[in-house]
């Protein structure tokens, strides 16, 4: 009943939907339209672009890592050449004695002692006595012992450490229960 009573309230005709009244100051929804057309269009070549400078970042992050991975070795390779040449230099040697064998082994063993601190390679040597630890020590025999059980009693093997990674455990012999 309302519609019949207001009959003010009607839709607006297709003159007032296309154009303002002159004067007002509005702009046109032709005008609008073009507003937002332009808009979108600078949004979507704002959304491209973002989307290619990610698609760039992580194609570059992947090409990172496979260097990475690819030259990981590099320094302890670099550290390991002059070991090399030591050893064939001591082949080289026509009529060694003994002591010059012995001088060049402990050279060598110098170098390499070096790559490995330089690489951070550290030693896993426990001592008589110390708790056996599972996580760096693998024992391979139980012996009859005057100390604590489950305690090194000898190392057969040293191990190694990269870091915080084991890379081999040291191979001991572990004291037995009384």
């Amino acid at each position: 009943m309302q519609e019949q009573e207001n009959p003010e309230v009607s839709q607006p005709s297709d003159e007032s939907v296309q154009a303002t009244a002159p004067g007002t100051g509005e702009p046109s929804l032709e005008e609008q339209l073009s507003a937002t057309e332009a808009k979108l269009a600078e949004m979507h070549d704002a959304f491209m672009r973002a989307k290619a400078e990610g698609e760039n970042i992580r194609r570059r992050a992947q090409e990172d890592v496979n260097k990475a991975h690819k030259f990981a070795i590099e320094s302890f390779a670099e550290a390991m050449v002059p070991v090399r040449d030591s050893l064939e230099m001591a082949l080289k040697v026509e009529s060694p004695s003994i002591e010059s064998l012995k001088e060049g082994v402990e050279m060598t063993l110098k170098q390499l002692t070096s790559a490995f601190e330089k690489n951070k390679l550290v030693e896993v040597l426990p001592a008589q006595g110390d708790k056996l630890d599972p996580m760096k020590h693998q024992a391979v025999a139980v012996v009859p012992a005057e100390q604590e059980a489950n305690t090194v009693v000898s190392v057969l093997q040293k191990g190694y450490m990269i870091a915080d990674r084991l890379l081999r455990p040291a191979i001991v012999t572990a004291a037995q229960a009384k």
